[in-house]
């Protein structure tokens, strides 16, 4: 079983650590000072976010994805220029550019790299051998225990509950799963927002949880106010699941366009992933030979006819129609369900403050 909380020093008869913190096997490993942390969403979590995020003490994660690899080394530095707190950076394994992305993080001494797609284990030895802690994020016990054999870090597990890319297991099916099965950190995603889901956490086990959905909707995400005002004004119901985006599961804001891919048939959506691929080409700096190679390797493993490898170029256009440009009737809106219960928008720094402090107060009250 993997450790969650760790006893502290000079701790109060009630259990709960003097100095406001949660020490567990998480802050441990990455050196933060709170079990948090920000995850890396595609054009959310840029230089300010996570900036912002590294100060309040919990661990923020700059999205690579959408970045060519000069962008994302200047990323990194700037980051590295607002704060010294540790960071990290998520990647996705199966890039072509991937030995490149890797670099940037050896070259640049980046504390962390995440994964949405797990590493094999040569990418996993690389990037330890330099003294990057590797935390790949799985969806299921059979992935966490395969790269936890792989020599990784640590394990984010996301339930069903979380946006963007998800399964169909709820974080409270799936996370006790995960802590039982590997010895090593399991952060616990999908769902969360505040203390008590954060002491819920700790419960099953867990070192910690992460949130995409609540920081995007704090005053230091760069989204356009007008979309994080279609998120605030959003509940539980109106966050669905589709896979008509880029033929995976999909967990966002229900929208008009959503409505309208949903109604689609296969020539019109081809023919809006074909634009897309397109306009990706141009944004990332990629050639059509590399596409098609990250094409083979999301193809790879999976069930997915070539229909909806095309159509995974909607991703990341349709998202910074949205998430960028302010376009929420051009873009889609990522969105875990817990938007459902969020209602204003705090800075990183009140944020990780606000869940700190009601974890102690939640402890407190349950001892």
């Amino acid at each position: 079983m993997s450790e969650g909380t760790l006893p502290a020093d000079g701790t109060p008869a009630d259990g709960t650590p003097a100095d406001g913190t949660l020490p567990t096997a998480l802050t441990a490993l990455v050196g933060v000072r709170h079990p948090i942390v920000q995850t890396g969403m595609g054009w959310v979590a840029g230089p300010r976010l996570v900036s912002a995020t590294a100060k309040a003490g919990a661990l923020g994660i700059l999205a690579s994805a959408t970045m060519t690899v000069p962008q994302l080394r200047s990323a990194v530095r700037e980051v590295k220029s607002r704060t010294d707190a540790p960071f990290g950076v998520n990647l996705r394994a199966d890039a072509s550019d991937a030995a490149e992305r890797v670099r940037v993080l050896i070259d640049e001494d980046v504390r962390v790299a995440s994964f949405a797609l797990a590493p094999d284990r040569e990418l996993i030895a690389r990037l330890k051998d330099a003294g990057v802690v590797v935390i790949p994020s799985v969806g299921a016990r059979r992935h966490a225990e395969k790269v936890a054999g792989w020599g990784a870090d640590a394990v984010l597990v996301q339930g069903g509950e979380g946006g963007g890319h998800t399964g169909s297991v709820a974080t409270t099916v799936l996370l006790p799963q995960v802590v039982d099965a590997v010895d090593i950190p399991v952060i616990a995603a999908g769902g969360f927002r505040d203390g008590r889901g954060l002491v819920a956490a700790l419960a099953y086990g867990a070192s910690g949880i992460a949130m995409g959905t609540r920081f995007l909707l704090t005053s230091d995400s760069t989204v356009p106010d007008p979309v994080k005002a279609r998120y605030l004004a959003a509940g539980v119901q109106d966050v669905t699941v589709t896979t008509k985006v880029d033929g995976l599961p999909h967990r966002m804001l229900r929208s008009e366009l959503v409505d309208t891919l949903e109604r689609a048939g296969r020539i019109r959506a081809l023919a809006r992933a074909l634009r897309h691929a397109s306009a990706f080409k141009r944004e990332s700096g990629l050639s059509w030979t590399a596409m098609v190679r990250d094409g083979l390797s999301m193809k790879h493993g999976k069930d997915l006819t070539w229909s909806q490898v095309l159509l995974a170029a909607n991703t990341p256009m349709m998202l910074k129609a949205a998430m960028v440009d302010g376009r929420t009737d051009l873009g889609v809106m990522a969105s875990g369900q817990v938007a459902g219960l969020i209602d204003d928008l705090p800075s990183c720094a009140e944020l990780v403050d606000d869940i700190m402090a009601e974890a102690l107060k939640t402890l407190k009250r349950l001892t």
